[in-house]
């Protein structure tokens, strides 16, 4: 509702979730294919829903704990920071903050013939795999990576063109049809391939949409339906992610965050099972409402989430997912206002995957009103930001890499390890590096360390992907929980910066267990 306020290149909006007292969780059901009866790793295969809860292919109950990352929606046609970092080391470094699923918002624009990705730094090695690619082509690359690394993907319909948001689901310029023709060709390009759960059919429907008014011009849950229904026509494995509006029945909230109306007029597919309930909610530093004001604030906020979109998790009607929210955090009202949104969102650690979904907004450092996980340098970690969410972060997914638990050679063999030491950018005060771990054995690893010493008097400043310890110049590196089993002939990265700048790359040493 509130839209023309924010400073954003991009829209964001986020939203809230709900604190049930007494709810179980639900039963694991074990993979009869795993060893010994073993539960698998929950998130494999496409997803299914089950009440309130989302299932995996197995009927695991999983919850997607991610983030936003933009940039497809706008005139750079790709995911920002590109400029100032190699992809796969953005994406690994999400995975080592320990978030399960990237929000990728797009507009139509990506479609045209045209349209040209640009803004991408390709010096000193840097994303030197998208090299001459097309956006949608670029897509697939990040994709890819991250399903590599054990990331599923939800794909945003952000905006109809990269000049700006729109009410509707369509413009003169971009009628309904062009919007379902392309939903449905994204959902062809990725049958097949489960990192890509679901598409967001389109972000922040608001004023004059409605909910359930009948008029097919402006009625958001007819409009979902169809596109919805030919999204699956083609994929019928995805999951559909719909939003709410800004007004139903006379009461306004943000823009996509409210749901109000599925109780009366829920969305229904042809394939069953298969939607998913979307709210955005914010806090002051993007616009304000009347309940930040309220004498019992914040204690008013679980009673005003119940009311927009929270009802439909604790009524076991649907699941809920909070695509977006966020915040500068420089206010104490929004602090307040985090702390209890995400007590409402239920903590993992209590209640599993029994629980509201969410991807905050955002990654990037970019986004005016709420600024990022990530500070202006795209790699620093607002640690204040990204701690506020440590509650309701959860278990990652299983990777589309090699199998680690492949046992090797069962008649012996070696154990080996190769690494490559890359500084993908140094400015003279500080640098970033990335080393590339790869098994040159020929057993399976189930972990592995690397050392170098710098000529100079370079220190690390931060490190993702891996820990390190650091003795006078050098510096020894040991696999994260996630990275280190490898197959043969697999590989890891990380990546870290350090200061000064001017050290080169040495060689680094790997030991391999």
């Amino acid at each position: 509702m509130f839209r023309s306020l924010r400073r954003a290149l991009c829209a964001a909006a986020a939203a809230l979730l709900l604190i049930l007292a007494g709810v179980g969780a639900q039963t694991v059901h074990a993979d009869p294919a795993a060893p010994e009866g073993r539960a698998a790793a929950p998130g494999a295969g496409y997803w299914h829903t089950s009440g309130r809860q989302m299932l995996d292919a197995a009927g695991q109950p999983v919850r997607i704990a991610g983030i936003n990352w933009f940039g497809f929606e706008t005139a750079n046609y790709t995911p920002h920071g590109l400029w100032a970092r190699d992809y796969k080391s953005m994406i690994d470094q999400m995975k080592s903050l320990g978030y399960n699923t990237i929000r990728l918002p797009y507009s139509d624009d990506l479609f045209k013939s045209g349209t040209v990705p640009n803004s991408i730094d390709f010096s000193g090695g840097k994303n030197a795999d998208l090299q001459g690619l097309g956006s949608l082509q670029i897509m697939d690359r990040i994709v890819a990576y991250a399903g590599q690394v054990g990331l599923k993907v939800v794909l945003d319909r952000h905006r109809p063109d990269a000049a700006g948001q729109s009410a509707l689901w369509y413009t003169s310029a971009v009628p309904e049809s062009t919007w379902i023709a392309n939903l449905k060709a994204l959902a062809t390009r990725y049958k097949g391939n489960s990192t890509v759960i679901g598409i967001d059919l389109h972000n922040e429907p608001h004023d004059p949409a409605c909910w359930g008014c009948g008029d097919t011009t402006r009625d958001w849950r007819l409009a979902a339906q169809r596109a919805g229904n030919a999204v699956l026509s083609v994929n019928p494995e995805l999951l559909i992610f719909v939003e709410g509006v800004q007004t139903f029945n006379g009461v306004s909230g943000w823009w996509g965050g409210n749901l109000m109306g599925v109780a009366q007029y829920p969305v229904q597919l042809d394939v069953p099972n298969r939607v998913v309930y979307s709210a955005h909610d914010y806090a002051t530093s993007v616009a304000q409402q009347s309940w930040f004001s309220d004498p019992s604030f914040p204690a008013n906020m679980p009673g005003i989430w119940d009311k927009y979109w929270g009802y439909i998790f604790k009524q076991n009607i649907a699941p809920v997912w909070v695509g977006e929210f966020g915040t500068t955090l420089q206010s104490t009202i929004d602090q307040k206002w985090l702390a209890a949104l995400v007590s409402y969102l239920r903590p993992t650690g209590t209640y599993g995957a029994d629980s509201i979904s969410w991807t905050f907004w955002s990654w990037n450092p970019n986004s005016g009103d709420t600024g990022g996980i990530l500070k202006d340098d795209w790699t620093t970690v607002d640690t204040v930001k990204d701690g506020y969410l440590a509650s309701v972060k959860a278990p990652g997914f299983p990777s589309g890499g090699g199998d680690p638990g492949d046992p090797g050679d069962p008649g012996g063999g070696t154990a080996a390890c190769t690494a490559a030491y890359t500084v993908s950018s140094d400015w003279g005060g500080g640098f970033n590096a990335e080393v590339k771990v790869t098994n040159s054995g020929t057993v399976a690893l189930k972990s592995w360390k690397t050392t170098w010493t710098w000529p100079g008097a370079q220190k690390v400043t931060s490190m993702w992907n891996a820990s390190y310890t650091q003795s006078g110049a050098t510096v020894t590196a040991a696999n994260a929980d996630h990275n280190g089993a490898l197959a043969v002939g697999g590989s890891a990265s990380f990546g870290f910066g350090g200061a000064p700048g001017g050290g080169g790359a040495p060689t680094v040493s790997c030991t391999a267990t």
